[in-house]
């Protein structure tokens, strides 16, 4: 009989995805501060110390999510700050003019985002096994983006409608208030598909020290640049079209569209190839967008091509250094591992912002190009490090670096002997010709 896992239901996992888009609007709908503040008479920097008030309050929305997700379940936690989502969106819309107000709301998006970011991962972890988690994932994070990208265009669509960007918070709004009601049913479903064991999700410093000490620490790392670059160039993207008199929408669509449609239909083959040169090559395409948007765009075609190439690059490197942050964590810290990655999504996300509007105001939206194509060339590098050195680790084996290893003498059976330190790893043919010609 087969002891294998079958995969969660669709109409279940199906729910979640609207429930998780629904309430992804209210953070898309952001976006549109930079040309919401612009109007009311505020600048960049001004949208950007809005957005990076965020940043705050998801320090304690990722401490607390674990011990929410303990006591009441993932599923209702995201239920219940997701009401704050509802308030930051319906505040936006409402408060006039810019002042502390407006800095309020953007802290109770930032509770409201943390929770639900993080604890999204966590609850799919909880579904399916190690083996089928970057596919769900992908499937997740697709869902998110979807509903990421939909906000802007909420705003560009009621602009051609005649009606008024605030209009776009108001649906938002209303979008993430239905999120938290299917969230709210869908929890006991959930638990009940659940098939990991119950584990504890609460983040603790000695869980911490574990994950960052591990290989983990790379794709967490990795992440935040990562949303430092999509922070950077999304938030303030009404400003750089505006710049170029280019539409904003392009942007958000040939975005959206690309890293929805690449998530959905490539990251299923992308996550079974290897997933250090897959985070390579798709790092090195989100570099070739930024130098596009720097130094090629100058109509709507190539506008909408350095999207496209920013969704794919972005969208699929996140889909495969989160499965990597779950799977290179040590036993018994995936989620911890998860909420730490969140974290640093958010720092760069959240933080970045502030800088970029300072530097969009002060010193041009070039020089904050420049910036982000720096932050990406480290991520790239990354991948890069960690490539030459399993090159060199795997080298090193074939030259016979580590003896234990490969001078075992056969058995009685012929068969070679080997550490079971290694024994998730294949010991290259050249080696065993070796140890045969020695012996």
């Amino acid at each position: 009989m087969s002891t294998a896992t079958p995969p969660v239901s669709g109409k279940l996992f199906g729910l979640f995805c609207l429930a998780s888009y629904l309430l992804s609007l209210s953070y898309g709908s952001t976006f549109l501060l930079s040309l919401l503040i612009g109007s009311r008479g505020g600048n960049e920097h001004d949208a950007g110390s809005v957005i990076s008030a965020a940043m705050l309050s998801t320090f304690v929305a990722v401490i607390v999510s674990g011990h929410l997700s303990d006591l009441l379940g993932a599923a209702r936690s995201v239920a219940l700050f997701g009401i704050l989502l509802v308030a930051a969106s319906l505040g936006f819309a409402v408060t006039p003019g810019f002042g502390n107000l407006l800095m309020f709301f953007g802290l109770l998006l930032g509770l409201g985002w943390g929770v639900f970011y993080t604890l999204g991962p966590i609850i799919v972890a909880s579904l399916v096994t190690p083996t089928q988690r970057a596919k769900y994932f992908a499937l997740l994070s697709g869902s998110m983006m979807t509903g990421i990208g939909s906000g802007p265009l909420l705003g560009r669509a009621a602009n051609a409608l005649g009606y008024p960007v605030t209009t776009a918070f108001y649906v938002a709004a209303t979008a993430s208030l239905i999120g938290v009601l299917l969230f709210w049913r869908l929890d006991r479903h959930l638990k009940t598909a659940s098939v990991q064991s119950a584990a504890v999700s609460r983040i603790s410093w000695r869980a911490a020290a574990q994950v960052l000490s591990s290989r983990a620490v790379l794709p967490i790392i990795m992440v935040g640049l990562g949303g430092c670059v999509f922070g950077g160039l999304s938030s303030f993207q009404t400003s750089y079209a505006a710049a170029r008199s280019l539409d904003y929408s392009l942007f958000f669509l040939g975005f959206m569209s690309a890293a929805i449609s690449s998530r959905m239909l490539i990251a299923s083959i992308v996550v079974k190839r290897d997933p250090l040169r897959a985070s390579c090559l798709l790092s090195g395409l989100m570099m070739g967008s930024i130098l596009m948007f720097g130094f090629v765009v100058d109509d709507g075609f190539s506008y909408l091509l350095a999207a496209v190439m920013l969704g794919i690059g972005y969208g699929l490197t996140y889909s495969v250094i989160n499965a990597l942050a779950a799977n290179e964590a040590p036993v018994g810290t995936t989620a911890q591992s998860l909420l730490l990655f969140s974290l640093s999504y958010f720092i760069g996300v959240f933080g970045f912002p502030l800088l970029a509007g300072k530097i969009i105001v002060e010193l041009g939206m070039s020089t904050l190009l420049r910036t982000v194509l720096a932050v990406a060339s480290i991520n790239w590098l990354i991948t890069v490090g960690r490539l030459i050195w399993r090159r060199v680790a795997t080298a090193g084996r074939c030259n016979g670096s580590e003896p234990f290893v490969v001078h075992q003498a056969p058995n009685r059976r012929g068969v070679d002997q080997r550490s079971t330190t290694h024994r998730n790893e294949e010991v290259p043919m050249n080696v065993d010709k070796t140890w045969k010609k020695k012996s």
